[in-house]
């Protein structure tokens, strides 16, 4: 989700600090916050608390739709320290090739993965997608949204859905942090990893890339502000509430996540959460430079830092024996996961399902565009 809003206060993010607690308690609670806001209309005209009492109203049910969307839902639920979360796996099983398993974005759910899935189904593949606690179709986690415990989830998750690798990652945008640090906790099951227009642990250290993670962030906060009145909903049914291009039942999924309030809350407190995410993923140190690495990048900037942001992408794929960077012209940050795009991940994915037969000494051809970044 770009950022659609701005606002005066931009809260500190991070785990601690009582600024940040302090905000996650006012969205929380009926008395702060915006809704704290809205409490003051009783007693001015009736029209106004009308209208409050109708996008609350409007909210409740688009949260309850969101619910029960689950019994209608593709893939499978398991209990997770007593919570309901969805995998969503699709191609043959008992292949010899990994898995391929995918890490969303913020705002991201495992739907937002449906084109490329059914591309590596009907090459043999076969690919995992998730719903993180509180996203999709997953129930919300009380354990703060940090890289830690996001992996702990993911972890358990695997275990008790049977899938145990070895993985291929992949990872779009925030989710770049999510899959080093996932992969450096698993070493023994990670085959590769595919990295889709993300930013690494290193990038959230520069000026640039964290002046956009704090507008993103103010942004995320203000969503989750007026997701709780409702008006995310009258805007749900624009192109806001599908940025991919996602197939029907997925598209339908997207929309109804984008007017909840409880998902945007979540995707709030990830977002406030990724530079520490990032830091916990640089705590664990560099990837191991033998896992190939495929760099798919947007070729259409969609931020001021954009530029900056994407120069810094493709150091993983260098500093692997086996890298690619690839640049996919005409492609936005949200494009590359719809019908139109997505064949470059698959590609990209493709590049490092090949890299597992290359010897130790041999290097896998790396390409840029415009850029002198070829190995020898």
């Amino acid at each position: 989700m770009s950022n659609l809003f701005s606002i005066p206060d931009r809260a500190p993010f991070g785990a601690g600090g009582e600024a940040q607690d302090n905000t996650a308690r006012k969205l929380r609670t009926p008395r702060g916050g915006l809704l704290g806001r809205v409490a003051t209309t009783l007693g001015r005209p009736p029209w106004i608390i009308l209208l409050c009492a109708s996008l609350l109203a409007v909210n409740v049910e688009a949260d309850r739709a969101g619910a029960t969307g689950a019994d209608k839902a593709n893939g499978q639920f398991y209990s997770i320290d007593g919570r309901r979360m969805r995998m969503v796996c699709e191609g043959p099983t008992g292949s010899s090739k990994p898995v391929v398993l995918f890490e969303s974005g913020a705002f991201g759910f495992a739907g937002d993965w449906a084109y490329v899935q059914s591309q590596l189904t009907a090459q043999g593949v076969r690919s995992c997608a998730y719903d993180r606690a509180g996203m999709g179709l997953s129930e919300p986690a009380s354990a703060p949204r940090d890289g830690i415990n996001v992996a702990r989830d993911l972890e358990k998750l695997l275990k008790a859905a049977n899938v145990p690798g070895p993985y291929v990652l992949v990872g779009h945008s925030m989710a770049g942090v999510r899959v080093h640090l996932f992969a450096n906790r698993n070493r023994g099951k990670v085959a590769g990893l595919v990295l889709v227009d993300s930013t690494t642990p290193e990038a959230t250290q520069d000026a640039a890339v964290m002046k956009y993670v704090t507008d993103f962030t103010s942004g995320a906060k203000a969503a989750a502000l007026t997701a709780r009145v409702g008006i995310l909903y009258l805007l749900s049914g624009t192109a806001l509430g599908d940025k991919v291009g996602l197939p029907p039942r997925e598209d339908a999924q997207k929309r109804a996540q984008f007017a909840s309030a409880s998902y945007n809350l979540t995707s709030y407190e990830e977002v406030r959460n990724w530079p520490l995410a990032a830091a916990q993923a640089r705590a664990t140190g560099p990837l191991n430079p033998a896992w190939p690495v495929a760099v798919i990048s947007a070729g259409v900037l969609s931020a001021d830092e954009g530029a900056q942001i994407q120069a810094l992408q493709p150091p993983p794929a260098l500093a692997s024996r086996h890298g690619l960077v690839s640049i996919v012209d005409g492609a936005t940050h949200n494009g590359l996961l719809g019908a139109q795009y997505s064949s470059a991940i698959v590609q990209g994915i493709d590049f490092v399902l090949d890299a597992q037969g290359l010897g130790p000494n041999e290097r896998a051809e790396t390409v840029h565009r415009g850029l002198a970044v070829a190995k020898g």
